[in-house]
């Protein structure tokens, strides 16, 4: 059980990862990368719009910021992998 939850939250990190990056060109994404982004989109989209009161985005430079919602996820993500 404890391999279960280990390999599900490595694949949910790497899922985050991937999603953050393909975020910005989920238009142009097809095929099965366009299924698997629409798969981690399902995931991830209500669990970040629950952080984002918590953790607005942080302005790093003009016109540029980072969703801290998504750190503050991989964050508790990285905790569970801790301690599981």
């Amino acid at each position: 059980m404890k391999l279960l939850i280990y390999l599900f939250v490595n694949v949910l990190i790497v899922g985050l990862f991937l999603y953050s990056k393909l975020t910005p060109y989920k238009d142009r994404l097809s095929g099965p990368y366009l299924k698997v982004f629409n798969f981690f989109d399902a995931i991830f989209k209500p669990i970040l719009a629950i952080f984002k009161p918590f953790a607005p985005p942080a302005q790093v430079g003009t016109g540029i910021s980072v969703d801290m919602s998504q750190i503050l996820l991989i964050i508790i993500l990285l905790t569970i992998l801790k301690f599981v």
